[in-house]
């Protein structure tokens, strides 16, 4: 593993790639007649490169998002700058693509010890908007999203059902709701919904744990920084979370009216020292309650089982995922639900500073670790890993595992990983197969996944620490068929998360569920995507909404973006 290299130069790469961005802008200009219309707002200041061979290409540069995430300080120098941001893919204005939020860390008199460091003067959480064609555009000032606290984790859901994606943030310090006005803005609305807390919040999930129609929210806290513990001697740069005491996490309940209640401790989620990382909510055992898994650093994880809206109990050790597959307590990060062996159960991805965990759902309430006989500990074992997702990057039909890396106590780079499913229950490293992407370092932390230019493949938006964040664009997924599945809740929460689906083509099914956030801080996609292969047609799609309707659909083309409607459904 090589040490992250100097990047204040133009290699002969980036030359060769600037040449060829100016030659296509002359030559553009030669065959304007060709090009669609385009107004000031939506016509792009940059030309994208053509694919360059690879499976996954950084378009960063070209694409309009100008973002550095920064700790807020001149040296890293505590837990809290290390944890990093998220960032999310939505559709803020519901013009049907994918927008993108990023969180920034910023000065903070409690965290940071140089106030004159250069980077924080004008740091602020950024909103950018996908303008159609490839690239994006900051409307950060226009939208009033840019808050300016030390952001972590951002997830997003429609908690009032009004049909527009809302913003929760969690800060080091009070959280913020952005509820989104459908005019393109955003208003603070964190007081009067009552889900600010005033703790060091990292990831955070939507979920509708009592299945009444309105989104509930479940927010992991970490530790108790106190600035002015250190260790005599710190080899390793500064003191580990067991050093602070930890902090309980909160469960907030919609009321419906725009307020939340907390019912941590009626619900039986109440831990007095946890020290959450990732959160993540699905149904594991398919009793059509939603579930929580929260992993916790350098401690036992927790698998929140959902008693039917009624509490919930904690079978994270009875279950197999409290530990990893030696029964260590590792650095937890990221929590990846997806069925990755398409046997109709959600598995379970769990990075850390080690081997990582694969948990596979044997379907009666127990999972075994399979990380090591999947073929993923090995080569997870020499990085430290942060966000990760099940995606189907190659639309074969199965979900593969992409995987970021950062070193953990230092600004060290270290190159993402891409893991192919071989069908078999293997997973295979094909990272440097994969694109030259793969061979830079970066430190990495959250990231988000999605189809960002609506050409059927799924792309991502990385957030690294003192760096620019890396979109990267996926070239050659679509080369296999496709359908996205964009689910309106009605009776059910309107983002209809908590939703099961089973599709079936050429013989052979698959299964999802939508969830909220995905891996770690961050949030995905809010449509559900399939890979079908050569398949041209989907034979059958079953759903499963959280009130119970039912809706089958059949002989369906691929290539689309499907909305399906619980209006249309069967009343159980």
């Amino acid at each position: 593993m090589r040490k992250k290299s100097n990047r204040k130069y133009l290699s002969i790469t980036t030359v060769s790639i600037l040449i060829l961005s100016v030659f296509s802008l002359i030559l553009g200009s030669c065959h304007s007649g060709n090009k669609p219309s385009a107004t000031p707002e939506t016509e792009a200041k940059t030309v994208l490169p053509p694919s360059n061979g690879d499976y996954f290409q950084n378009i960063t540069q070209y694409s309009g998002i100008d973002f550095v995430r920064t700790i807020g300080d001149e040296h890293l120098s505590n837990l809290v700058e290390s944890d990093g941001g998220g960032a999310a893919f939505l559709d803020y204005d519901q013009d049907g693509y994918l927008d993108l939020y990023v969180t920034n860390g910023n000065y903070n008199p409690i965290l940071s010890r140089n106030k004159e460091h250069p980077d924080v003067k004008d740091t602020e959480n950024k909103l950018f908007r996908n303008l159609h064609n490839g690239t994006y555009q900051d409307v950060t000032k226009k939208t009033k999203t840019g808050d300016r606290g030390y952001g972590m984790g951002v997830t997003v859901g429609d908690f009032d059902n009004n049909g527009y994606p809302d913003i929760y943030i969690s800060n080091f310090g009070p959280n913020v709701l952005l509820k989104n006005n459908g005019n393109g803005t955003f208003s603070d609305v964190s007081k009067r919904a009552g889900i600010q807390g005033n703790e060091c919040s990292v990831g955070a999930v939507w979920l509708d744990y009592d299945k009444d129609g309105y989104l509930d929210l479940y927010v992991g806290n970490y530790i108790t920084f106190d600035p002015k513990y250190n260790y005599y001697y710190a080899p390793d740069g500064f003191p580990g979370p067991m050093a602070y005491d930890g902090t309980p996490d909160v469960l907030y309940h919609n009321n419906g009216d725009g307020t939340f209640t907390d019912v941590t401790k009626e619900m039986n989620v109440y831990k007095k020292d946890g020290r959450a990382m990732g959160v993540g909510a699905a149904d594991y055992d398919n009793d059509g309650w939603v579930d929580i898994y929260v992993s916790n650093d350098h401690m036992v994880n927790y698998l929140y089982h959902n008693n039917q809206g009624k509490g919930f109990e904690d079978r994270g050790i009875s279950s197999g995922t409290a530990f990893n597959q030696v029964g260590e307590a590792t650095i937890s990060m990221s929590v990846a639900f997806g069925d990755y062996n398409n046997d109709g159960l959600m598995d379970l991805f769990v990075s850390d500073n080690v081997y990582c965990s694969l948990h596979m759902n044997e379907g009666n309430g127990v999972f075994s670790e399979m990380s090591y006989k999947a073929g993923i500990a090995a080569a997870c074992g020499q990085f430290v890993g942060w966000a990760s997702s099940f995606i189907d990057y190659d639309n074969d039909g199965d979900l593969d595992l992409f995987k970021v890396n950062g070193e953990l106590k230092h600004l060290y780079g270290q190159e993402d990983q891409l893991f192919e499913n071989e069908g078999n229950g293997k997973f295979v490293d094909v990272s440097t197969d994969r694109g030259a992407y793969f061979q830079e370092e970066h430190v990495g932390r959250g990231a988000c996944f999605g189809d960002y230019d609506n050409d059927g493949d799924i792309d991502a938006y990385i957030v690294n620490l003192e760096e620019p964040g890396v979109l990267l664009r996926n070239n050659k997924g679509n080369e296999n068929h496709w359908i996205s599945l964009l689910l309106i809740g009605d009776t059910s929460n309107r983002d209809g998360i908590g939703t099961r689906i089973t599709l079936s083509a050429g013989g052979r099914k698959q299964y999802a569920q939508k969830i909220s956030s995905s891996g770690y801080l961050s949030t995905n996609d809010p449509r559900v995507h399939f890979g079908l292969g050569q398949n041209t047609t989907v034979d059958t799609i079953d759903i499963i909404w959280p009130s119970g309707k039912t809706q089958r659909l059949e002989n369906v083309k691929a290539g689309q973006v499907l909305t399906i409607k619980e209006s249309e459904a069967k009343t159980p």
